[in-house]
C-alpha cells in the first residue's frame, strides 16, 4: 500500500492531475469533493481514455473523468481479500480506508512488488 498518497481536488484540471501524476511517478490520484470526502479516483486508464476523446485537457475537470466511489477497504483487510476484489472487479487501484479517512491505496503493482520480494527470498 502506498501510504502518502497525492490527492487533486475535484475541480482540478485533467492538466493539473496529469502533471501531478506524472512528477510524482503515481498511476492514481483520488479526488476529494469539496467536503473533502473522496469522490473517485483517477487512473492511467482514465486519463488515456479521456484523451482519446479529442478534449481539452485545461478546460475539462477531474470530477469529469475519475472513477467514482472506488472499491474501498479498511486497513485490516487481508491481501488476498485486496486480490480477489481487484480480480472480480477488474480494477487496478483499492482505496484504503479508515473511519472516512483515507489511508493509502493498494495497485497492482504492489502485488508485483510483493511477489519480486518473496521470490528474492
Amino acid at each position: 500500500m502506498h501510504r502518502i498518497v497525492s490527492a487533486v481536488g475535484m475541480d482540478d484540471t485533467v492538466e493539473q492531475v496529469e502533471a501531478l501524476m506524472q512528477s510524482h511517478r503515481i498511476s492514481s490520484a483520488p479526488v476529494y469533493d469539496t467536503d473533502g470526502a473522496v469522490l473517485g479516483i483517477v487512473t492511467g486508464t482514465d486519463l488515456v481514455k479521456f484523451h482519446a476523446t479529442g478534449r481539452d485537457p485545461t478546460v475539462a475537470k477531474a470530477w469529469e473523468i475519475c472513477t467514482y466511489r472506488p472499491i474501498e477497504v479498511r486497513p485490516e483487510t487481508s491481501i488476498s481479500e485486496v486480490a480477489e476484489l481487484m480480480l472480480v472487479h477488474n480494477i487496478h487501484h483499492v482505496v484504503v480506508m479508515d473511519r472516512g479517512a483515507l489511508q493509502g491505496i493498494v495497485s497492482s503493482l504492489d502485488f508485483v512488488r510483493l511477489f519480486s520480494e518473496k521470490t528474492k527470498k
